[in-house]
């Protein structure tokens, strides 16, 4: 799939204020520092549309891009940033809650996870917590750059096999690189391959 616009439409933190209509979201989350504005720029060939701050956890609010103009991709707020107050971390935790829960809209929610890291209790609480809700999801490991492949793929397939502890199915998953544009290719048709189900059965 080819993109060849994308623009910013608006941010807030009330999921009733998110844009009317009904074109397919997908919303990117992961913990702070995981990549995710480097990723929703590199996905859409645009250096500057999400903010990539050096500052971890400065996203606090939804952020909806229109691509194509004919589906979003929405920049959530990151999760289990420390430095945040208990009220702060409340708020946002409200915010991701309430969009995952009541966008009706979300079509799937790509879940940030750095390949760099063994498996992390928030991440996998998480994922846990979109399983009991029955969230659709998959699964993107980023900063594959950052390793070797043999230990990339190691941390990959320790990841997976912990999630098969409690999952019968696992969700599908992309390995990507937000500095040489690696996974990118796969993770655009598979978007495009749902929008297209999605248009066959409207």
């Amino acid at each position: 799939m080819e993109i060849k616009s994308a623009e910013f439409v608006i941010s807030n933190t009330d999921v009733r204020k998110c844009p009317s209509g009904t074109m397919p979201e997908y919303a990117f989350i992961g913990r702070s520092n995981v990549g995710k504005s480097s990723l929703i720029n590199m996905l859409t060939g645009r250096k500057g549309l999400a903010m990539t701050s050096s500052k971890p956890g400065k996203t606090l609010l939804i952020n909806h891009f229109i691509i194509n103009k004919s589906w979003y991709i929405v920049d959530l707020p990151g999760y289990g940033y420390a430095q945040r107050s208990t009220k702060e971390q409340g708020q946002i935790k409200h915010i991701i809650q309430s969009y995952v829960l009541e966008r009706a809209q979300m079509t799937c929610l790509f879940v940030l996870i750095d390949s760099r890291h063994e498996p992390q209790a928030i991440d996998l609480n998480f994922i846990e917590w979109l399983g009991e809700n029955g969230i659709p999801f998959a699964i993107i490991f980023t900063k594959a750059d950052k390793l070797k492949s043999g230990k990339l793929n190691a941390n990959v397939q320790q990841y997976l096999k912990k999630l098969s502890e409690t999952w019968e199915e696992l969700p599908p998953y992309f390995v990507t690189s937000s500095e040489n544009r690696s996974g990118r290719e796969e993770l655009l048709a598979y978007i495009g391959q749902i929008n297209k189900e999605l248009k066959s059965n409207s």
